[in-house]
């Protein structure tokens, strides 16, 4: 989401009109595309949502630095839920050029700036997107955003803080904490694993945001000697956090894969629970919903 969120209007790729010319862009065309755009702007300001939706065509189809959501209504669901986390953010667009693919579709590059609030820095995001002409309306059929270096974390800033979670099967107690590191540039987590009756194992991880190929990675760590690497990755309301790695000493194997899910509540919890998960290929039972909710 940002991991963009993590959503809104972005960057298109698409096949029609990619590599050939463009036509020159009719002058209406073009100032009612600049005005659907400010409109749009307008309306995410005032968390009107039904405005919102009406700048979607209904199988339009988002992708931003890891997020991919599709559907109109997958779309607007996506843009509430980042706003629910972040009440104060407002929206700026700049439109850049305007192309007319074909007589209903039109090319529109721009960029992009959000405030998560009052007196803070904005972010600002690279976009292309393909408006296409539906009953008089220039609506968004297919988008993809470039986000900052910077934004890609920015949405996952509400990890920020210390969280606690309790199996009720076993009694095992995890708490996690993340913080800001390097100017923002990453965030640092560090959790504890103690299982009732037994010793604690301690993890140290680092997410980042990967300008090159604009996804979000991590590196995680852990004092047993296990080690994983993976991406995060959003469909705009759920983060999939991919892993591959080396197991513990202990254990009798030497690759293991999983997928954490998280599933962010927007007040002060989340859950998170590990799915397809494999050893040396072997697949092994999903985990337990954890339910995580926010101490400090």
């Amino acid at each position: 989401m940002r991991f963009s969120a993590l959503c809104l209007v972005g960057m298109i790729l698409v096949a029609a009109g990619r590599g050939a010319g463009a036509a020159e862009p009719d002058a209406a065309a073009e100032d009612a595309i600049r005005k659907a755009s400010a409109a749009y702007a307008e309306a995410y300001n005032k968390r009107d949502f039904k405005v919102v939706a009406d700048q979607w065509a209904g199988n339009a189809e988002l992708i931003e630095g890891g997020t991919r959501v599709v559907g109109r209504d997958a779309i607007v669901a996506s843009i509430r839920s980042w706003l629910e986390r972040h009440p104060q953010a407002t929206l700026e667009i700049r439109v850049t050029a305007v192309d007319l693919v074909a007589a209903p579709l039109a090319r529109v590059r721009g960029s992009m700036r959000f405030t998560g609030k009052p007196g803070a820095p904005p972010q600002e995001t690279r976009f292309e997107s393909l408006r296409v002409l539906e009953d008089g309306t220039w609506r968004l059929a297919e988008s993809y955003v470039a986000p900052s270096h910077a934004a890609a974390l920015e949405d996952l800033g509400w990890l920020v803080g210390t969280w606690q979670a309790t199996d009720a099967k076993t009694g095992t107690l995890v708490e996690a904490t993340f913080e800001r590191a390097l100017g923002g540039h990453a965030l640092v987590g560090r959790t504890k694993v103690t299982p009732k009756g037994g010793k604690p194992v301690e993890s140290l991880e680092v997410i980042r945001a990967d300008r090159a190929d604009r996804v979000v990675r991590t590196s995680i760590l852990d004092s047993t000697g296990a080690s994983a690497e993976g991406v995060i990755e959003s469909d705009g309301t759920t983060l999939n956090r991919s892993l591959v790695g080396v197991p513990a000493a202990t254990v009798a194997g030497r690759r293991v894969q999983w997928v954490q899910a998280i599933v962010p509540g927007g007040d002060g919890r989340f859950t998170m629970q590990s799915l397809e998960r494999s050893l040396d290929g072997r697949p092994l039972p999903d985990g337990e919903p954890m339910y995580f909710r926010k101490i400090k």
